[in-house]
């Protein structure tokens, strides 16, 4: 028998680029769900987008939690361990489930012909085993990579959300919003609600959905938000949802989502939303949404540990959500310095990444990730000279050495930003002392 660790080696020597391999294509996942001999017993919510992605899936199954029912969620990367990307009422699975599962794909595999699933792939499939076994009452799938193309995709979901669209993994996904916005639709279904949190959607994603026949729903068309503004007499402490149901439209007054920053509006909206056009499947009542909302949780996004300095951590790494990011910084508060520790992959857009906290760094502590995407700290070091984003400039052989250096450094009335991968993330917390 294989302890979690020798399965998880087991996945990566099954593709020629390991834990890195990204293969797109639904052909070999296929194969394999129908060797298990998968099939679909609850509603299943399929969540895509460049960023929010991890948010929403957090929102909708602390909310499917509350109201009571079994429900499953499967995200990616992880940061600390594994078994965080598969999860049962907000429980990471136990290895022992998880070993149980991946003995099952792993014998699935053989049988349908040595299939040479990429580590992603096996570990989708092992999820959905997870949750068969448990029964759960609902499914939430995070998309990977894209969409169309991606592993999640391979199930066929009740209600289908992309959460943004903006430039990443564009060796993959196609070199602008339009080509990334395709990709993405492909998680939508004929005659399926199907859900568009991004103000701005591209031409191509809204065409898709027409030309497929999927029920869209647009922010600000169908759902959508409203904040009281400053000179209103409103409870400022409230946001307001709204979708339209038939030829009805609910009006919801919340308090704010657990999770900081604006953007989170956007994502609560369209949580709401979702829920509320598979409620004949899955009733979930204001009851679970108020609390639901509230107390969600999710490390490694705009999350601020406490005490002094303070340290701020975000996997952001991407420049749509660096801008959200420097935006939320701003809104902080007054600190004497800020200093940060950034590592990044090499697949990033990086200058287009860092390019938003122009000015705002005093101190850059940049890391080196290792892997065979991983970026040296020097050319991260160059770029930011380059870039001419200002502060001075250390660099360090992994981020937890780059996080002790800052920590170090730090007095109690400056801040650090951590920010640029889970990677980086991970390793703060490592250095930390603390957990996912």
């Amino acid at each position: 028998m294989k302890t979690l660790e020798g399965w998880l080696q087991h996945l990566e020597g099954l593709h020629p680029k390991g834990q890195a391999g990204i293969e797109l294509g639904l052909d070999r996942i296929r194969l394999v769900k129908e060797a298990l001999g998968q099939v679909q017993h609850c509603p299943v919510i399929i969540v895509g987008g460049t960023n929010g992605k991890g948010s929403t899936c957090a929102y909708l199954a602390n909310i499917i939690d509350r109201a009571g029912y079994r429900v499953g969620c499967y995200t990616s990367p992880h940061l600390m361990a594994y078994n965080e990307r598969v999860r049962l009422n907000d429980q990471p699975a136990s290895d022992a489930a998880l070993c149980a599962a991946f003995e099952r794909v792993e014998a699935a595999r053989q049988r349908a012909g040595e299939v040479a699933l990429t580590y992603f792939e096996f570990g989708t499939l092992a999820a959905w085993e997870v949750f068969a076994e448990a029964k759960v009452e609902a499914a939430i799938l995070e998309v990977g990579l894209g969409g169309r193309l991606d592993a999640v995709n391979a199930y066929e979901p009740d209600v289908s959300i992309v959460t943004t669209v903006a430039l990443d993994h564009t060796d993959w996904l196609g070199p602008d919003r339009e080509s990334i916005g395709f990709e993405k639709a492909g998680i939508y279904r004929a005659g399926k609600p199907a859900f568009c949190a991004d103000p701005n959607p591209p031409q191509r994603l809204l065409d898709h959905a027409t030309s497929v026949g999927a029920d869209l729903r647009l922010i600000g068309r169908d759902f959508g938000f409203e904040r009281p503004a400053a000179e209103s007499g409103e409870n400022r402490l409230q946001w307001r949802w709204w979708c339209r149901a038939g030829e009805q439209v609910i009006k919801r007054a919340l308090a704010y989502p657990g999770l900081r920053g604006p953007t989170q509006l956007f994502n609560a909206a369209v949580v709401l939303a979702a829920l509320e056009a598979i409620s004949d499947k899955l009733p979930v009542t204001m009851q679970a949404i108020r609390p639901g909302l509230i107390e969600t949780e999710l490390s490694g996004r705009f999350q601020v540990v406490p005490g002094k300095p303070a340290i701020v951590l975000d996997v952001g790494h991407n420049p749509q959500a660096v801008k959200v990011l420097a935006d939320n910084l701003s809104g902080m508060g007054f600190f004497d310095r800020t200093l940060a520790v950034v590592g990044m992959l090499s697949d990033k857009d990086i200058a287009g990444a860092l390019a938003p906290l122009k000015g705002k760094v005093d101190v850059w502590h940049v890391a080196t990730l290792g892997g065979v995407r991983g970026t040296p700290a020097d050319k991260l070091a160059g770029i930011l000279v380059s870039s001419g984003l200002g502060g001075e400039i250390h660099c360090h052989a992994s981020p937890r050495e780059a996080m002790q250096a800052a920590k170090g450094q730090a007095s109690e009335s400056d801040r650090i930003l951590v920010f640029g991968s889970f990677h980086t993330v991970a390793g703060a917390l490592e250095a930390l002392g603390k957990k996912a």
